[in-house]
Protein backbone atom coordinates (compact mmCIF):
# COMPACT_ATOMS: atom_id res chain seq x y z
CA UNK A 1 0.00 0.00 0.00
CA UNK A 2 1.34 3.01 -0.75
CA UNK A 3 2.59 5.84 1.52
CA UNK A 4 0.21 8.56 1.88
CA UNK A 5 2.53 10.64 4.25
CA UNK A 6 3.05 14.31 2.94
CA UNK A 7 6.56 14.96 2.92
CA UNK A 8 7.09 17.78 5.64
CA UNK A 9 10.17 20.23 7.22
CA UNK A 10 12.76 21.57 5.21
CA UNK A 11 12.56 20.16 1.55
CA UNK A 12 15.84 20.08 -0.69
CA UNK A 13 16.07 20.78 -4.07
CA UNK A 14 19.06 20.68 -5.78
CA UNK A 15 19.99 22.51 -9.15
CA UNK A 16 21.11 20.22 -11.86
CA UNK A 17 24.91 20.65 -12.28
CA UNK A 18 26.11 21.39 -15.56
CA UNK A 19 29.94 20.81 -16.96
CA UNK A 20 31.88 23.45 -19.42
CA UNK A 21 30.11 21.99 -22.28
CA UNK A 22 26.95 22.70 -20.94
CA UNK A 23 25.88 18.58 -20.16
CA UNK A 24 24.88 17.64 -17.02
CA UNK A 25 26.87 16.96 -14.06
CA UNK A 26 26.46 13.76 -12.78
CA UNK A 27 29.18 13.05 -10.28
CA UNK A 28 28.07 16.76 -9.28
CA UNK A 29 24.57 16.16 -8.73
CA UNK A 30 25.41 12.75 -6.78
CA UNK A 31 27.59 15.26 -4.99
CA UNK A 32 24.81 17.94 -4.35
CA UNK A 33 22.45 15.01 -3.32
CA UNK A 34 24.74 13.47 -0.64
CA UNK A 35 25.76 17.01 1.09
CA UNK A 36 21.43 17.24 1.56
CA UNK A 37 21.08 14.36 2.67
CA UNK A 38 24.63 14.74 5.24
CA UNK A 39 22.79 17.79 6.01
CA UNK A 40 19.87 16.38 7.53
CA UNK A 41 16.98 17.62 4.79
CA UNK A 42 14.01 16.11 5.19
CA UNK A 43 13.08 15.50 1.61
CA UNK A 44 14.76 15.65 -2.00
CA UNK A 45 13.16 16.76 -4.99
CA UNK A 46 15.62 16.40 -8.65
CA UNK A 47 14.56 18.10 -11.33
CA UNK A 48 12.26 20.65 -10.34
CA UNK A 49 12.36 25.08 -10.73
CA UNK A 50 15.70 24.34 -9.21
CA UNK A 51 16.68 22.34 -11.03
CA UNK A 52 16.15 24.06 -14.46
CA UNK A 53 13.50 21.35 -15.01
CA UNK A 54 12.16 23.63 -17.97
CA UNK A 55 15.47 23.15 -19.80
CA UNK A 56 15.91 18.95 -19.47
CA UNK A 57 15.52 16.69 -21.92
CA UNK A 58 13.36 13.98 -21.73
CA UNK A 59 16.79 11.64 -21.55
CA UNK A 60 18.05 14.14 -18.75
CA UNK A 61 15.17 14.44 -17.21
CA UNK A 62 15.44 10.25 -16.56
CA UNK A 63 18.92 10.32 -16.30
CA UNK A 64 18.82 13.27 -13.44
CA UNK A 65 15.48 11.02 -11.39
CA UNK A 66 17.40 7.09 -12.10
CA UNK A 67 20.27 8.65 -10.33
CA UNK A 68 18.61 10.73 -7.68
CA UNK A 69 16.75 7.98 -6.42
CA UNK A 70 19.72 5.85 -6.57
CA UNK A 71 21.30 8.24 -3.97
CA UNK A 72 18.75 8.97 -1.53
CA UNK A 73 18.01 5.63 -1.80
CA UNK A 74 14.77 5.65 0.59
CA UNK A 75 16.49 7.40 3.47
CA UNK A 76 14.26 10.60 2.96
CA UNK A 77 10.73 11.12 0.53
CA UNK A 78 12.32 11.03 -2.40
CA UNK A 79 9.87 13.48 -5.40
CA UNK A 80 10.79 14.70 -9.25
CA UNK A 81 9.27 17.32 -10.72
CA UNK A 82 6.63 16.94 -13.68
CA UNK A 83 4.57 19.47 -15.65
CA UNK A 84 4.50 21.42 -19.27
CA UNK A 85 2.77 20.23 -21.76
CA UNK A 86 0.15 17.33 -20.35
CA UNK A 87 1.42 13.93 -22.61
CA UNK A 88 5.05 15.40 -21.06
CA UNK A 89 3.71 15.50 -17.81
CA UNK A 90 2.24 12.00 -17.68
CA UNK A 91 5.14 10.49 -19.47
CA UNK A 92 7.69 11.78 -16.73
CA UNK A 93 5.27 10.59 -13.68
CA UNK A 94 5.72 6.96 -15.54
CA UNK A 95 9.64 7.43 -15.32
CA UNK A 96 8.64 8.40 -11.68
CA UNK A 97 7.13 5.71 -10.61
CA UNK A 98 9.95 2.81 -12.97
CA UNK A 99 12.75 4.77 -10.25
CA UNK A 100 10.75 4.11 -7.63
CA UNK A 101 9.75 7.55 -6.69
CA UNK A 102 7.61 8.68 -3.60
CA UNK A 103 6.19 11.19 -5.68
CA UNK A 104 6.06 14.08 -7.47
CA UNK A 105 5.30 17.83 -7.94
CA UNK A 106 3.65 19.24 -10.69
CA UNK A 107 4.80 22.24 -11.96
CA UNK A 108 2.66 24.77 -14.37
CA UNK A 109 1.07 23.75 -17.64
CA UNK A 110 3.00 24.97 -20.84
CA UNK A 111 2.01 28.87 -21.02
CA UNK A 112 -1.82 27.98 -21.45
CA UNK A 113 -3.87 30.42 -18.57
CA UNK A 114 -6.67 27.66 -18.36
CA UNK A 115 -9.73 28.01 -16.52
CA UNK A 116 -10.87 26.05 -13.35
CA UNK A 117 -11.85 23.42 -15.25
CA UNK A 118 -8.73 23.12 -17.57
CA UNK A 119 -6.79 23.06 -14.42
CA UNK A 120 -8.55 20.63 -12.59
CA UNK A 121 -8.59 18.41 -15.81
CA UNK A 122 -4.79 18.57 -16.14
CA UNK A 123 -4.12 17.48 -12.68
CA UNK A 124 -6.65 14.69 -12.71
CA UNK A 125 -5.15 13.31 -15.84
CA UNK A 126 -1.79 13.05 -14.73
CA UNK A 127 -2.44 12.05 -10.99
CA UNK A 128 -4.19 9.17 -12.39
CA UNK A 129 -1.53 8.28 -14.77
CA UNK A 130 -0.04 6.72 -11.57
CA UNK A 131 -0.57 5.58 -7.96
CA UNK A 132 2.62 7.95 -6.76
CA UNK A 133 2.07 10.71 -4.65
CA UNK A 134 1.53 13.98 -6.07
CA UNK A 135 1.66 17.48 -4.83
CA UNK A 136 0.15 20.46 -6.46
CA UNK A 137 1.68 23.92 -7.09
CA UNK A 138 0.26 27.05 -6.68
CA UNK A 139 2.36 28.97 -9.36
CA UNK A 140 2.01 31.20 -12.61
CA UNK A 141 -0.95 29.98 -14.61
CA UNK A 142 -1.97 26.86 -12.36
CA UNK A 143 -3.45 28.39 -9.54
CA UNK A 144 -6.36 26.08 -7.95
CA UNK A 145 -9.18 27.84 -6.30
CA UNK A 146 -11.08 26.78 -3.29
CA UNK A 147 -13.38 24.81 -5.30
CA UNK A 148 -11.03 23.18 -7.74
CA UNK A 149 -8.72 22.40 -4.86
CA UNK A 150 -11.72 20.44 -2.97
CA UNK A 151 -11.92 18.18 -5.95
CA UNK A 152 -8.67 17.83 -6.00
CA UNK A 153 -8.92 16.37 -2.47
CA UNK A 154 -11.20 13.53 -3.68
CA UNK A 155 -7.76 11.90 -5.86
CA UNK A 156 -5.83 10.16 -2.99
CA UNK A 157 -2.53 10.73 -4.93
CA UNK A 158 -2.95 14.43 -4.07
CA UNK A 159 -1.07 14.34 -0.81
CA UNK A 160 0.26 17.85 -0.75
CA UNK A 161 -0.26 21.53 -1.94
CA UNK A 162 2.18 24.10 -2.14
CA UNK A 163 2.18 27.95 -2.54
CA UNK A 164 4.55 30.32 -4.94
CA UNK A 165 2.28 32.64 -5.43
CA UNK A 166 1.46 34.46 -1.72
CA UNK A 167 -1.94 34.84 -1.55
CA UNK A 168 -3.20 34.97 2.04
CA UNK A 169 -6.53 35.09 1.89
CA UNK A 170 -6.60 32.20 -0.32
CA UNK A 171 -4.43 30.58 1.64
CA UNK A 172 -5.99 31.20 4.48
CA UNK A 173 -9.25 29.55 2.89
CA UNK A 174 -7.77 26.27 1.52
CA UNK A 175 -6.33 25.73 4.90
CA UNK A 176 -8.93 26.27 6.95
CA UNK A 177 -11.33 24.53 4.65
CA UNK A 178 -8.62 21.35 3.76
CA UNK A 179 -7.06 21.33 6.57
CA UNK A 180 -5.45 17.94 7.57
CA UNK A 181 -6.53 16.38 4.31
CA UNK A 182 -3.03 17.52 2.71
CA UNK A 183 0.53 18.82 3.35
CA UNK A 184 0.86 22.19 3.11
CA UNK A 185 4.61 23.50 1.74
CA UNK A 186 5.72 27.05 1.32
CA UNK A 187 7.55 27.35 -2.25
CA UNK A 188 7.95 31.26 -2.29
CA UNK A 189 11.43 32.31 -3.33
CA UNK A 190 13.48 32.22 -0.22
CA UNK A 191 10.63 31.03 1.45
CA UNK A 192 12.17 32.00 4.88
CA UNK A 193 11.84 35.79 4.44
CA UNK A 194 7.55 34.59 4.49
CA UNK A 195 7.71 31.51 6.27
CA UNK A 196 6.76 33.12 9.79
CA UNK A 197 3.41 34.19 8.03
CA UNK A 198 3.23 30.59 6.66
CA UNK A 199 3.83 28.50 9.75
CA UNK A 200 0.30 29.61 11.88
CA UNK A 201 -1.53 28.88 8.58
CA UNK A 202 -0.35 25.10 9.19
CA UNK A 203 2.38 25.32 6.50
CA UNK A 204 4.68 22.35 8.08
CA UNK A 205 7.24 22.60 5.48
CA UNK A 206 9.00 24.40 2.74
CA UNK A 207 11.88 24.26 -0.13
CA UNK A 208 14.60 26.31 1.03
CA UNK A 209 16.93 27.52 -1.72
CA UNK A 210 19.80 28.20 0.20
CA UNK A 211 19.83 25.13 1.97
CA UNK A 212 22.02 23.91 -1.30
CA UNK A 213 24.71 26.01 0.23
CA UNK A 214 24.06 26.88 3.64
CA UNK A 215 21.71 24.24 5.05
CA UNK A 216 22.63 24.49 8.76
CA UNK A 217 21.61 28.50 8.62
CA UNK A 218 18.04 27.27 7.20
CA UNK A 219 17.84 24.33 10.07
CA UNK A 220 18.72 26.84 12.62
CA UNK A 221 16.05 29.22 11.42
CA UNK A 222 13.26 26.58 11.35
CA UNK A 223 14.43 25.37 14.59
CA UNK A 224 13.73 29.00 16.00
CA UNK A 225 10.64 29.29 14.14
CA UNK A 226 9.09 26.32 15.92
CA UNK A 227 10.60 27.30 19.02
CA UNK A 228 9.18 30.83 18.53
CA UNK A 229 12.88 32.39 18.97
CA UNK A 230 12.24 35.61 17.89
CA UNK A 231 15.95 36.45 18.58
CA UNK A 232 17.61 34.29 16.35
CA UNK A 233 14.79 34.76 13.69
CA UNK A 234 15.66 38.08 13.49
CA UNK A 235 19.35 37.88 13.45
CA UNK A 236 19.31 35.43 10.99
CA UNK A 237 17.48 38.46 8.93
CA UNK A 238 19.54 40.69 9.68
CA UNK A 239 23.21 38.94 8.82
CA UNK A 240 21.64 36.49 6.36
CA UNK A 241 18.43 35.83 5.46
CA UNK A 242 17.44 39.52 3.63
CA UNK A 243 20.58 40.53 2.44
CA UNK A 244 20.69 37.32 0.41
CA UNK A 245 16.69 37.95 -0.73
CA UNK A 246 18.12 41.84 -1.80
CA UNK A 247 20.36 40.07 -4.18
CA UNK A 248 18.14 37.70 -5.24
CA UNK A 249 15.36 39.84 -6.76
CA UNK A 250 18.16 42.24 -8.94
CA UNK A 251 18.13 39.90 -11.56
CA UNK A 252 15.11 37.81 -13.36
CA UNK A 253 16.48 34.14 -13.10
CA UNK A 254 18.46 34.55 -9.82
CA UNK A 255 16.11 32.35 -7.96
CA UNK A 256 18.18 29.61 -10.23
CA UNK A 257 21.31 31.15 -10.29
CA UNK A 258 22.02 32.50 -6.89
CA UNK A 259 21.91 28.76 -6.04
CA UNK A 260 24.85 28.12 -7.75
CA UNK A 261 26.89 30.89 -7.11
CA UNK A 262 26.38 30.60 -3.51
CA UNK A 263 27.14 26.51 -3.71
CA UNK A 264 30.43 27.27 -5.57
CA UNK A 265 31.36 30.17 -2.81
CA UNK A 266 31.34 27.69 -0.36
CA UNK A 267 33.24 24.91 -2.78
CA UNK A 268 30.70 22.55 -3.34
CA UNK A 269 30.83 20.74 -7.06
CA UNK A 270 28.96 23.10 -9.29
CA UNK A 271 29.69 25.84 -11.43
CA UNK A 272 27.94 28.77 -12.19
CA UNK A 273 27.05 27.67 -15.68
CA UNK A 274 22.94 27.65 -16.32
CA UNK A 275 20.57 27.34 -19.69
CA UNK A 276 19.53 30.37 -20.61
CA UNK A 277 17.22 32.29 -21.18
CA UNK A 278 18.46 32.00 -17.11
CA UNK A 279 21.83 34.01 -17.07
CA UNK A 280 24.40 33.76 -14.59
CA UNK A 281 24.90 36.14 -12.06
CA UNK A 282 26.92 39.02 -12.30
CA UNK A 283 30.13 39.83 -10.93
CA UNK A 284 29.67 42.41 -8.43
CA UNK A 285 26.73 40.15 -7.51
CA UNK A 286 28.68 37.50 -7.25
CA UNK A 287 31.07 39.49 -5.03
CA UNK A 288 28.27 40.72 -2.65
CA UNK A 289 27.07 37.19 -2.01
CA UNK A 290 30.35 35.98 -0.92
CA UNK A 291 30.86 38.96 1.76
CA UNK A 292 27.78 38.00 2.49
CA UNK A 293 28.34 34.57 3.03
CA UNK A 294 31.89 34.96 5.04
CA UNK A 295 30.18 36.98 7.35
CA UNK A 296 27.64 34.57 7.84
CA UNK A 297 29.94 31.30 8.34
CA UNK A 298 32.10 33.52 10.82
CA UNK A 299 29.15 34.28 13.45
CA UNK A 300 27.34 30.90 12.02
CA UNK A 301 29.70 28.31 11.76
CA UNK A 302 29.12 24.70 10.04
CA UNK A 303 29.75 21.64 11.49
CA UNK A 304 31.99 21.18 8.67
CA UNK A 305 35.13 23.14 7.48
CA UNK A 306 34.20 26.16 4.59
CA UNK A 307 37.01 27.96 3.75
CA UNK A 308 36.11 31.26 1.24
Amino acid sequence: MTNRQPPSGIAGFPVTPLNENGNIDEQGLTANIEFLLEEGLDSIFVACGAGEFHNLSDDEFESIVKLGASVVGGRVPFYTGVGGNLSGAVEKAKISEKYGADGYLILPPYLIDGEQEGIYQYYKTVVTSTDLNAIIYQRANAISNLETVKRLAEFPQIVGVKDGVGNTELNIELTRELGDRFGWLNGMPLAEVTMPAYHPLGFNGYSSAISNYIPHISRKFYNALLADDQKTMNDLYQDVILPINRIRRKRKGYAVALIKAGMEIVGLPVSRTVRPPVVPVKDEHYEELKQILKSALDKYPPNRKVEI
